[in-house]
């Protein structure tokens, strides 16, 4: 666990670093077949770093019924951190509609967990095992540590990556107002003005702007 914290650390990128969160799973949980991680953002499920398609498509299942174990993982207006389903195989509980449909895709097992730091909630990391009844408490609390390392890293990565686009965007604004400024032979302050101008008249980002009049090398805008 100690190695698998430095190794996620060591990473450069944030698809990276989600890459190894779920290969970590799968190599430290015992029993644990294939690991993703679930990111919802409003009612929009995302599916990242799956080790395995059948994992994608639970993660899609649980956003279109809008419940399950790691969909509840990822709800921001849960107080639950951990969720654990032992036995598909077994009449469910909970997530009644979601655990007939998951079992059809050969899951038998999966737990799901909050990824979160003090700042802020990022996701849910999710473990499957294609039988039944492998997951027991020892599992979960070996997934629970896993997800709070990994809950780190990752927020550390998209930090890191956040930055490294405002830093790329700035530089392509930069190019941008220097195209304008050398056609329309006008001002710094007048040449953002432009980019404005046009960002607000098509109701697109201004960087996209910025890309579309570097990529045009000069040509009129």
């Amino acid at each position: 666990m100690a190695s698998m914290a430095r190794d996620l650390l060591a990473e450069h990128t944030l698809d990276a670093t989600l890459e190894q969160i779920s290969r970590s799973a799968v190599e430290l949980v015992e029993g644990c077949d294939a690991s993703g991680i679930l990111v919802l953002r409003g009612d929009r499920v995302t599916s990242l770093a799956a080790t395995d398609q059948f994992v994608t498509d639970s993660d899609h299942l649980q956003g279109a019924l809008r419940e399950g174990p790691c969909f509840d993982a990822a709800r921001p207006d849960r107080p639950e951190r951990v969720f654990r389903i032992p036995d598909l195989t077994a009449p469910p509980e909970r997530w009644t509609r979601f655990v007939p449909r998951c079992r059809e895709l050969g899951v038998g097992s999966m737990m799901g967990f909050l990824l979160y730091t003090r700042d802020e909630e990022l996701g849910a990391l999710n473990m499957y095992s294609r039988k039944p009844g492998v997951f027991t408490e020892d599992s979960e609390t070996a997934g629970w540590l896993l997800a709070s390392h990994a809950a780190v890293a990752f927020a550390t990565a998209r930090t890191d990556e956040q930055m490294r686009e405002a830093v790329a965007t700035r530089h392509l604004i930069g190019e941008a107002m220097g195209i304008l400024m050398g056609r329309h032979h006008v001002s710094e302050d007048q040449a953002f003005d432009l980019l404005r101008t046009r960002s607000q008249r098509t109701n697109t980002k201004l960087r996209d702007v910025a890309r579309q009049i570097c990529e045009a090398g000069g040509a009129k805008g």
